[in-house]
């Protein structure tokens, strides 16, 4: 997993009206990425309200969100017309994206173990530096937590 200090690995992924979106568009602004496993799954909508509630003081601050899973741009679509996410959600079908900031990673679940995304947060600041990461976050909490860190940057 990439670590506070490291260059952002750049991309160009589809959003969920299927346009390409580029982090460099991005430049000059500070960038929260989170990594999710599923559109519409409890853990998943529970971390994206989180940041929806507090979107507006996450803008103030100077900062965008982003949010990426291996979900097609029709499911992104639902999720975010359904929970009205104020903000980007990328698809990553390859993974190509999410191997690359290491949130590709074994888990386990009821015993069997496989390859999947885990849940994982980087605030990239206006160079392109990572400047803090979380792993295995709790979704509830998760916009609150990172918005103190932007408030402090």
């Amino acid at each position: 997993m990439l670590k506070e200090g490291d260059k952002a690995p750049g991309f160009t992924l589809k959003n969920e009206e299927n346009q390409d979106i580029m982090l460099s568009n991005f430049n000059g602004k500070k960038v929260v990425i989170y990594f999710y496993p599923k559109d519409d799954t409890p853990g998943c909508t529970k971390e994206a309200c989180s940041f929806r509630d507090v979107y507006d003081d996450i803008l103030d601050a100077g900062a965008v969100v982003i949010g990426i899973s291996a979900d097609n741009s029709t499911s992104h679509q639902k999720f975010k017309d359904k929970h009205t996410l104020p903000f980007y959600l990328l698809t990553d079908a390859d993974h190509s994206v999410i191997e690359s900031y290491g949130a590709w990673q074994e888990k386990k679940m009821f015993g069997k173990t496989y390859m999947g995304i885990v849940r994982s947060t980087f605030i990239i600041d206006e160079n392109g530096t990572i400047i803090k990461t979380y792993q295995k976050v709790k979704p509830e909490e998760h916009g609150e937590e990172v918005l103190k860190v932007l408030k402090n940057q």
